[in-house]
Formats: structure tokens, C-alpha cells, sequence
């Protein structure tokens, strides 16, 4: 069989919540996140191949590069979808044979026309017996699981694909799938309701492949719920800890987990003396009764601002999902929504109107209810509404650009971080600041202190006094808050002119 050669092509974002587009120009990147599950596709391959990786996110697609290859790999997640039919379109036009998999082909292959291959699940179970067929010409169009793999054989991504230096952050996986069962969530689909976990030595072997590229900086572990396997994560974090300690710390951490962290202080002193120091929690909302429509039961009964409160005191960052047009939601969500956000000084507060997605539960219920009316866009935050809510559409419309149009605005916004950095107490480490931070600091100075609106130059200027006053210690975290500010406020404006469209 003749050497051939994989073109991995990553479809561009649209401008979303986190594609922080509007704040990586102030440190002169062009991506948030490197595709990690291509690249580590790309190292299921057979070695002697040859392979190109091509992020649409950094640089550009050209004709030669799918003329080049034998077959164009393609993943992608649903907000990337219009940007990965128009690559598959291409590659069909130019003769160049398509394989997808990932997210969007996994749920919604039957969206897509002109792919030759479909590998879809996870890659360790479908992709050797398409490799198999491929090698004997009898290669089938849909290959779709029927297990769920064991992760401990799971290879290194091959970051030798990508430039370092384009991404603001690393990304690694340690276990997949998530223990809960909420309706409107599609992991357990993807990945299952049982948590499977790569082991202790074959993590930091990865966090070595990512320390030996020369990145310095957020590392971010992007499993379905960092802490489904509890048992599992604390007999690992001492290990990262020393792993940690023995480089200087050269990595900051960031993962998702559930809200019942804050009922175990082991794990979160554990966690942030691991060098973790943001986690994004589902909240989702304060109503009692759509936390219970949503199966959302492990928030139901909890003084959830007692618990966001916990875990801030506990040295990490919490980052918040929040969700707006469940059935039980009663007119007076919107206030609510507000009032719980800043008074837990949640500065990074993802508000958005239920998005069904394929396959869910909650896809299947409305379905069979006659309620669902477009495809999902999968972007939280451009106030699309893709089924017939129970509240009146206008009234959840206008309640919800209420919710952005208030917590995104300099005002609120600032004052939260304020409310943050009097509940945050993080583990004392010395950070590095390079000339990459002193930049974006000059750059903040110039949009926001003295180009941007009067409100935005205001609040701007008080929140770098205030913080040198008396938090003096969080001052490059208010400059990143500031930026990253200014991104939260363009993505909202977008969404309110796309409502208005």
C-alpha cells in the first residue's frame, strides 16, 4: 500500500462567548484552543503517513493543501457546521475524498452531503476497522461505535502539527463522560454516563509533551466533569502536584466539573495545589423547579450562591453556565438570573436560551410534543431559540437580552469582579509576567481607559484603582477580566442585532 497522505482541516469558528475573538488580539494570538481531537487522531494513524494539520482558526484553506492530500480529515463541533460544509464542498469539488467524525457528524451525520467516510464516536473504537477496510479496499461509508474504548491507550496528540505559539491555551484530556443525566446535555451521548479515565502515568507523560513544546501558561482539561470519578482524580492530583512543583509551575489549570465540588474541601485544596484555578460549573438557574425538569437534581435543594461562594474561597475562579427557557420558568426568571449572577460575583457568566440539541432527551421529548422547529446553531449565546417554548416567545426574547444587555454592560460587570475578588482566595504563587502580559496591559489602557465608551473608560479606571488599593495581588487578573469584558459585550451585541434581524 502505497504511503498516503491526511489533510486534518478544523472548521472555523463563528464569534462565540468562548472564542474570545475580541480579546486574544490584545495578546497577539489567533486561537483559543488547538483541535485536540484531531491531533490526536492524527497519531492513530499509521506513522509512516503523511500528515498536514490546517486550523481555519489560524490560517486559511487553500486549493493545494486538499489537492495535496489523499483524504481530508474533518471534525468539528455544531457551531462549526456552515464552516464545515462549505470545506466539504470544496474538497468534493477538487476530488479529494472526505472523512468525518467528531461532535457534529456524530449526532447529525445525516445533515451532511458529499462525505465519503463517516467515523463516528470515539475514534480509538471506529477508526483501526476503518483503517482495516481502508487498507483492503472495502472501505464502508458509516462506521459508528458500538463500545465505549478504553482510554488508557489513547496516544499522544501530535503537537508537532500545530504552532504553539497561535494559541492562547493548551488543551488535554483525562477522562471522558459524566456520571449525571441532565435532559438538554448531549455528552452522555458522545461519551456516556460512566466516567472512563486515561491513568496516572500516561497523563503526565501528555502534560510532558505539552511542557517539551516550550508553552508556558493555561492548560486546559476539557473533560465532561474533571471530578465524575472522584476517587480516581484525588489519587492523581498528588502526583500532578509534584509534577507541578518540580517544573516551578509552569502550568496554570482550568477544567469543567459539577457543582457538588463545593461538598469537598479535600478535593478542591487538592485541585488548586495542583495549580488549578478556574472550573466551569453548569448552574444553569436559581428556579427550583426547572433544575428538577432538567434533571438538574444535584443543584435542587442547595444554597447553590453558598456553594459558588465555597468554592471562590477556595482559590478557584468559578465560570458559570446559565440557561433560560425551561417549561417552569416563571416571568420573574430573568430577575433572578440577574440577582444570582452578581451576588456571587460569577465574572464569567455564560447566559443562554435553551438550545436543543440532536439526540438529547430533551430533543426526543419535544420531538414527540410537536415543539421543535429549526436545527440547533450549538452557540449558547446568539439567541436563537430552536423549538416552541412554553413562556411566550417575545417575552423570552426581550428577557433575555435583558439578562445580557445588564450583566455584560461596564456597570454590573465591574462590580462583580469587585464582589469576585472579596470572596477569592487563591493559593499564593508567583506568577510570571511576561512581555506579552505588559502588552495586553498597555493595550487595555489604550481601548478601554482611553478610547472606549465613557461608561467603559469609568468603570475601567475604578475597578485598576480600586484593585491597587486593596487587591492590590489580583491586578493581572482585573486586566484580564477588563479584556475579556470587552469581548463578553461584543458577542452580546451581536446577538441582540442578530434578534432583531
Amino acid at each position: 500500500m502505497k504511503t498516503l497522505k491526511a489533510l486534518f482541516v478544523y472548521p472555523k469558528y463563528p464569534d462565540t462567548f468562548w472564542s474570545f475573538k475580541h480579546a486574544l488580539k490584545f495578546i497577539s494570538k489567533k486561537a483559543n484552543f488547538p483541535p485536540l481531537g484531531l491531533l490526536t487522531v492524527a497519531a492513530m494513524l499509521p506513522e509512516e503517513w503523511r500528515k498536514k494539520l490546517i486550523d481555519m482558526n489560524v490560517s486559511s484553506l487553500k486549493d493545494k493543501d486538499i489537492k495535496w492530500a489523499d483524504y481530508v480529515f474533518i471534525s468539528a463541533m455544531i457551531t462549526q457546521k456552515e464552516s464545515a460544509k462549505e470545506v466539504i464542498e470544496r474538497c468534493h469539488k477538487l476530488g479529494t475524498k472526505v472523512i468525518a467524525g467528531g461532535p457534529v457528524f456524530t449526532t447529525g451525520y445525516r445533515e451532511f452531503e458529499g462525505v465519503d467516510h463517516f467515523v463516528l464516536g470515539e475514534a480509538e473504537v471506529t477508526l483501526p476497522q476503518f483503517l482495516e477496510d481502508l487498507k483492503n479496499n472495502r472501505a464502508q461509508r458509516i462506521y459508528a461505535p458500538r463500545e465505549r474504548p478504553d482510554i488508557t491507550h489513547t496516544p499522544i496528540p501530535l503537537w508537532n502539527l500545530i504552532k504553539i505559539k497561535h494559541y492562547a491555551e493548551m488543551p488535554i484530556q483525562y477522562g471522558r463522560g459524566c456520571p449525571y443525566d441532565c435532559e438538554f446535555c448531549d455528552v452522555i451521548i458522545m461519551n456516556g454516563r460512566v466516567p472512563r479515565t486515561k491513568n496516572t502515568e500516561q497523563f503526565l507523560r501528555e502534560l510532558d509533551a505539552i511542557y517539551e513544546t516550550g508553552f508556558r501558561g493555561a492548560v486546559f482539561t476539557v473533560d465532561d466533569n474533571f471530578i465524575g470519578n472522584k476517587v480516581k482524580i484525588k489519587q492523581m492530583l498528588p502526583e500532578i502536584i509534584r509534577w507541578q512543583k518540580k517544573r516551578g509551575y509552569p502550568f496554570r489549570m482550568l477544567a469543567e466539573a459539577s457543582l457538588d465540588l463545593a461538598d469537598d474541601e479535600e478535593l478542591m485544596n487538592l485541585m488548586t495545589e495542583a495549580g488549578l484555578d478556574r472550573v466551569f460549573i453548569g448552574i444553569e438557574t436559581p428556579h427550583e423547579e426547572s433544575l428538577a425538569e432538567c434533571n438538574k437534581f444535584r443543584n435542587k435543594n442547595r444554597d447553590m450562591a453558598a456553594m459558588v461562594k465555597n468554592i471562590q474561597n477556595h482559590g478557584l475562579q468559578v465560570m458559570g453556565g446559565y440557561i433560560v427557557g425551561f417549561d417552569n420558568d416563571p416571568p420573574s426568571i430573568f430577575e433572578k438570573q440577574i440577582n444570582f449572577i452578581q451576588k456571587t460575583g460569577v465574572v464569567v457568566a455564560m447566559v443562554g436560551i435553551l438550545n436543543v440539541l440532536p439526540e438529547t432527551k430533551l430533543y426526543h421529548r419535544l420531538a414527540a410534543e410537536g415543539r421543535l422547529t429549526t436545527v440547533a446553531s450549538g452557540d449558547n449565546t446568539d439567541a436563537s431559540i430552536n423549538f416552541v417554548p412554553r413562556m411566550d416567545t417575545e417575552v423570552l426574547m426581550r428577557g433575555y437580552q435583558k439578562i445580557i444587555r445588564t450583566i455584560y454592560s461596564p456597570k454590573e460587570y465591574y462590580e462583580r469582579i469587585l464582589v469576585f475578588f472579596g470572596e477569592y482566595k487563591p493559593v499564593r504563587r508567583r506568577r510570571r509576567i511576561g512581555f506579552t502580559d505588559f502588552k495586553a496591559f498597555l493595550k487595555s489602557i489604550w481601548y478601554l481607559g482611553i478610547m472606549g465608551k465613557w461608561d467603559t473608560r469609568w468603570y475601567y479606571w475604578k475597578l485598576m484603582i480600586v484593585t491597587c488599593l486593596k487587591y492590590r495581588q489580583f491586578f493581572s487578573d482585573a486586566v484580564v477580566f477588563s479584556i475579556h469584558g470587552l469581548h463578553f459585550r461584543k458577542v452580546a451585541e451581536a446577538a441582540k442585532k442578530s434578534n432583531r434581524g
